[in-house]
């Protein structure tokens, strides 16, 4: 009797082994099914945050004490499923600088730029995709051109004028030179995207509408805006922009071609160039923004990034003080800032 119990205990206890062991491979494979559930998505996210600063101290030759902080985000979402691939990209700038000689922050930089691709690519296109394109550029909110202004009478010169009132001067005197929608550009693109190796990236599209948009009244001139259908041929016409619409409508071609570099570890170069060709008006001048980003890590957070854009558009005007014109002009602009970047990424 005592052989048959221990003998039935021994066989319970193989039992319950098999189907502890049972239980924990069921559980393993159900673990990893969700591991390996698809996930179509990935995502980045890069800010950097840039400081800069000079003092001076009975410096002969002069100058300015300054103070220079700007902000830089590039996040990114990629979809990828099957032949079907949607692109999205968002970058947001902006940064002040305060100079001692003017008692006022003035906006350093200031961008929104928001990119969307949706795509189609199978095995039988080896080097090109079809797609389409999606942009949107404008800035935050009210750039100024800073003028000098005069001092008040009773007052010598403007260092003897009361910071209140000094501060209300320097605003009077500025002149509005941008602002939110004044203005922003808009474009959708048919077309086909080239990648003849992974760091550069053709995006051709014959069929590219567009939308130039420019709120402000009185930028509107400086963006070549049409005039309002009530106003044509009367002689009583404003000049105050009010008589000029806020967008125009544009269909051309697009070129875009996005080059993307990474020399080492630490530094990283990353280009784009769009030109543009508006069929309604005048197709032989070529609208021109081209933007240059170099990234020198210096250690795990901390950074050095020297940025230029540059654009040519012959429908902006610009005022300038040495020939007295408000002409087409070539604008650039660079940056070289030192600070501290923080990037966050998932990985299929």
């Amino acid at each position: 009797m005592l052989a048959g119990m221990s003998a039935w205990a021994q066989n319970n206890d193989a039992l319950k082994a098999a189907a502890d062991a049972a239980k924990e491979i069921t559980d393993a494979q159900k673990a990893e099914q969700k591991v390996q559930k698809p996930n179509y998505w990935t995502e980045s996210l890069m800010t950097n945050i840039k400081f800069g600063q000079t003092s001076l101290t009975n410096w002969a030759a002069g100058g300015d004490n300054t103070v220079t902080l700007q902000a830089f985000v590039d996040g990114n979402a990629n979809y990828k499923k099957g032949d079907l691939f949607w692109n999205n990209r968002l970058q947001l700038d902006y940064g002040f600088v305060y100079a001692s000689s003017k008692p006022i922050l003035q906006k350093s930089d200031d961008r929104i730029y928001l990119e969307s691709k949706f795509g189609y690519k199978n095995e039988s296109m080896k080097h090109f995709s079809l797609s389409i394109n999606y942009d949107f550029k404008s800035q935050f909110n009210t750039g100024y051109d800073y003028k000098t202004p005069s001092a008040p009478e009773g007052y010598d010169k403007l260092d003897d004028v009361p910071m209140g009132e000094l501060i209300d001067l320097w605003k009077d005197a500025r002149v509005v030179k941008s602002g939110f929608l004044a203005p922003a550009y808009t474009n959708l693109a048919i077309g086909i995207d080239l990648k003849p190796a992974n760091w550069v990236s053709l995006n051709i599209a014959p069929l590219t509408g567009g939308v130039v948009i420019v709120r402000d009244e009185q930028l509107r001139g400086n963006y070549s805006m049409k005039v309002k259908d009530e106003w044509i041929d009367k002689p009583d016409m404003p000049t105050d922009g009010s008589q000029l619409r806020s967008a125009r409508f544009e269909f051309g071609a697009q070129i875009k071609a996005d080059f993307a570099v990474n020399v080492n570890d630490n530094f990283k170069y990353t280009s784009q160039l769009v030109l543009f060709s508006n069929y309604l008006d005048k197709p032989q001048n070529i609208r021109v923004n081209w933007d240059n980003r170099f990234d020198w890590k210096l250690a795990k957070y901390f950074s050095l990034t020297l940025t230029t854009n540059m654009i040519y558009d012959d429908k902006v005007k610009i005022f300038s003080e040495k020939d007295g014109l408000t002409t087409q002009r070539l604008q650039f602009k660079e940056s070289l800032l030192f600070g501290f970047t923080w990037t966050i990424a998932n990985k299929k």
